[in-house]
């Protein structure tokens, strides 16, 4: 078998969808797993840069399968949209699957989320507001609407009035908002089943078959181990997994189908949204951060939390995910900064945390503890190899595989697909 899982080691916004672009060069299947049009993707590509949101980062191959797997949930506003978008720079989306399992993203839900963030007040999430918690509720709630449930207009009908009637109570009753209308949402949805069904199939019979043919394939990830929605820092989190585990579940494939497990980190920490970030700096490193390394989200615009790099969290991603790499990117970002810094572990009244707390009232009291190293003034975005950065990189990244406990053999040192070293 010929499989490998990549992974946000961080909050996600690690730049996956680079690394992800790299390795579908060579794949043969590009699998999406978990999450929604909540996740996004920025490839570089020459003179063209590529947003994706539910499409695979293969897509951008014409003899790469991409698969949209029964674990995402599916915006069909949102896919096509993304669709019309790629079909006009010329790409084909004859490769493209969807999971008949894959759960439907519906108004009420995006509805319901923005409702529930502005009701919570200060102690509002900071979702995307694009309905995916909602969605996934309903999903455990077993009253959601699947993709092979839209594509039958009569089995849709019945699903979506059942759903309708229970949710604009709760849009009029709890949140004092005004009820949808059940005939605009039928008709606009049965449109988007008729565009979408042509992609529509059972995803895990064929990635089982391409697994068994050993054919090479990549689990893309979305979001990052930190927002994973049992390990991460509950309840500032996404409401699927965005882990390793959660590519078996969302894929439906078993533990042993994946070989390598990639994780992606910056060299550096952001977030978005709400929830402790023990590394934090709102200073002129920050700044710097923020503005030299581009730190707005693709979804959403937001700009993102900077801050030092974070060895506890990666060793927290490498323990869950079963990481057996680490690629970092953004190396280039910390160019010309003076002094750099990892935390190696927190201080909490006295006592030391090796370990990422699960209560995030513990984390909010955490104080890192930093080990420092020299900066570099050099433009290393021309670095071909490792032995051409500069010493003091050389150092840096070493610190990061003795830290995590895990080897880097990926550094990106530009946006474009070909900035990148393999050490």
């Amino acid at each position: 078998m010929n499989t490998t899982a990549l992974v946000g080691a961080q909050w996600g916004d690690e730049g996956k969808g680079k690394i992800i672009d790299i390795l579908a060069r060579s794949a043969d299947y590009v699998v999406r797993a978990t999450g929604g049009s909540n996740a996004g993707h920025t490839v570089v590509n020459g003179d063209k840069t590529y947003k994706l949101h539910l499409i695979p980062s293969g897509i951008l191959y014409p003899d790469t399968v991409n698969i949209i797997g029964n674990g995402v949930v599916i915006d069909p506003k949102v896919v096509l949209e993304e669709m019309d978008s790629l079909t006009a720079l010329g790409v084909k989306l004859d490769n493209l699957m969807i999971d008949l399992r894959a759960h439907v993203v519906l108004p009420y839900h995006k509805e319901i989320d923005e409702l529930a963030e502005l009701a919570k007040g200060d102690n509002a999430i900071g979702t995307t507001k694009r309905g995916i918690g909602p969605c996934y509720a309903d999903k455990c709630d077993r009253i959601g609407i699947r993709m092979i449930d839209l594509l039958d207009p009569d089995v849709f009908g019945q699903k979506l009035r059942a759903n309708l009637e229970l949710k604009n109570k709760i849009i009029t009753a709890v949140y004092g908002g005004k009820p949808l209308d059940f005939d605009s949402i039928y008709a606009e949805y049965c449109g988007y089943a008729k565009r979408l069904s042509r992609f529509a199939c059972d995803t895990g019979t064929v990635l089982y078959n391409a697994i068994k043919a050993n054919k090479r394939v990549v689990f893309e990830g979305a979001q990052g181990t930190l927002l994973d929605l049992d390990s991460g820092t509950y309840p500032f989190v996404t409401s699927s997994h965005p882990i390793t585990g959660g590519f078996c579940a969302g894929a439906g494939v078993g533990p042993t189908a994946i070989t390598e497990c990639l994780g992606i980190a910056k060299s550096y920490t952001t977030r978005v949204g709400a929830g402790p970030f023990p590394t934090e700096l709102n200073d002129k490193v920050g700044e710097h951060l923020l503005h030299v390394g581009h730190e707005f989200g693709t979804t959403t615009g937001r700009a993102r939390r900077c801050g030092w790099l974070d060895a506890v969290i990666l060793r927290l991603a490498v323990r869950i995910n079963g990481l057996t790499a680490l690629a970092i990117n953004k190396l280039d970002t910390l160019s010309g900064l003076k002094k750099l810094k990892i935390a190696t572990h927190y201080m909490r009244n006295g006592a030391v945390v090796d370990e990422f707390p699960a209560d995030i009232s513990i984390l909010e009291g955490c104080t890192p503890v930093y080990e420092e190293f020299e900066g570099w003034d050099d433009d290393i975005s021309s670095c071909k190899t490792f032995a051409e950065l500069p010493k003091s990189a050389q150092v840096y990244i070493n610190a990061i595989e003795r830290l995590s406990g895990c080897a880097v053999t990926m550094i990106g040192v530009g946006p474009d697909r070909k900035d990148i070293i393999y050490k």
